[in-house]
């Protein structure tokens, strides 16, 4: 099982830091949620990743290779993105042939199988296609080679609630029959939090968080009650995030809370992961939560 190593990326535009020594690490055949706001280097890290992109500092590695201008490393890779690589007047069915001679192999049956789900005619042009429809192309693509890392940039863009949820279906399946590493980036958070394994967030640049989905959430929590009581409770904890109405507060905690007595007005309760994301990235941007 080869290992996925990035290690102090950084990437400016011009005078603007996007990435700045980023430190990750992919293996275990795992479903990662990369989150970020927009701005945060999502996409400039994966295009790093798949050497699209070159970093100004830093290097990405397989198993110690070094993923630059080494074909070897890059055909464990595959980056379906909302870039389109591929000409206007290519017949879909040409695409797979030249992509199946670029990895070497690809599930021919697989890929008429998600086709005919999807009701995709492989005999269109590419150009042909909506923007829904190019995208459900590049992720059959995704889905059906042998590679080990298949990196996901907003895979959803412009597919209808129907067509996603197919998607995620299908993904969940090949996963199962051929387990490998999925990296999604996505700004539909609630559409992933069950899926993936382990969440990364990404924040001005910085890696802000990156742990087991199960350990965030474990570590999350809301405590509503009379504001006086919540103020008064949570006092020495990690609040995040605030949220009130009239004399009603919601503090949302992260980390440990403590051992005092709870209040007989007061109610804990856990957090969702887009909850945990936005209070996160706000608080870490100098927010606190809102007040109504």
């Amino acid at each position: 099982m080869s290992v996925l190593d990035v290690s102090h990326i950084s990437k400016s535009f011009g005078n603007q830091t996007i990435l700045n020594d980023v430190n990750l690490s992919f293996s275990g055949n795992k479903i990662y949620g990369l989150l970020g706001r927009n701005g945060a280097g999502k996409s400039t890290l994966l295009n790093i990743i798949t050497n699209r992109l070159l970093p100004n500092g830093g290097k990405v590695t397989i198993n110690g290779d070094t993923v630059d201008n080494n074909d070897e490393a890059l055909s464990h890779l595959f980056l379906m993105s909302e870039v389109n690589m591929y000409s206007n007047g290519s017949k879909l069915s040409k695409i797979i042939d030249d992509t199946e001679l670029l990895y070497g192999s690809i599930d021919r049956q697989l890929v008429t199988e998600l086709a005919n789900k999807f009701e995709l005619d492989l005999n269109q042009r590419f150009g042909k296609l909506s923007t829904g429809y190019r995208s459900i192309f590049k992720l059959i693509l995704a889905l059906c080679l042998p590679v080990e890392y298949v990196l996901l940039d907003e895979p959803v863009l412009g597919l209808d609630a129907s067509h996603r949820e197919l998607f995620y279906s299908e993904m969940l399946k090949t996963y199962a029959d051929q387990p490998r590493n999925f990296i999604i980036s996505t700004h539909l958070i609630e559409e992933i939090a069950t899926i993936i394994s382990d969440v990364i967030v990404l924040d001005n640049g910085h890696v802000l968080l990156h742990d087991t989905a199960e350990n965030v959430l474990a570590q999350s929590s809301v405590v509503v009650g009379p504001k006086a009581d919540v103020e008064q409770y949570t006092q020495d904890l990690n609040v995040i995030g605030k949220e009130s109405i009239g004399q009603l507060a919601a503090f949302y905690i992260y980390g440990e809370l403590n051992d005092r007595p709870i209040p007989d007005t007061v109610k804990i309760s856990p957090v969702d992961l887009q909850k945990i994301f936005i209070f996160l990235t706000n608080y870490t941007n100098g927010g606190n939560g809102s007040e109504k």
